[in-house]
């Protein structure tokens, strides 16, 4: 293999930043380079906690500020699912548009609320552990 395979990106001062390599490339080094770095701790983000606030800092909807979620998938539910402890579900995104998802902690199933002036609709999605490879993101 040749060094066309692999680019290399400085910035204005001449240092590396960065290198680029072809699916070739990184075939051959991926495990050298992987076993060089270690293993990898999984970490979660953090909640959207403040995205949460400025959700209810806006709300405009005809009905009080909703914090009951139910799992359709495993039927775990709370009243208020921030006071929980511990906690029965994770928030992954809350917005101003009133898109809510949480992840339940006991099957990893996502909890959708998508809250509307008069009502709120919600939806579940079973956890899948094989998923679906059309709807991954490929990168060339």
């Amino acid at each position: 293999m040749d060094r066309e395979h692999v680019r290399e990106f400085f910035d204005c001062q001449g240092n590396l930043v960065g290198v680029l390599l072809s699916p070739e490339a990184w075939a051959a080094a991926r495990e050298a380079v992987l076993a060089a770095l270690g293993p990898v701790e999984a970490r979660e983000p953090d909640e959207p906690l403040q995205d949460w606030e400025t959700l209810k800092r806006f709300w405009d909807f005809r009905y009080p500020v909703e914090t009951s979620v139910r799992c359709g998938s495993c039927g775990s539910e709370t009243q208020d699912w921030a006071a929980d402890e511990p906690r029965r579900f994770r928030l992954l995104v809350a917005n101003l548009g009133g898109l809510v998802t949480f992840r339940c902690l006991s099957c990893r199933a996502k909890v959708l609320k998508r809250h509307f002036k008069d009502t709120i609709k919600t939806e579940t999605t079973p956890f899948q552990e094989e998923k679906d490879r059309r709807k991954e993101a490929r990168y060339r």
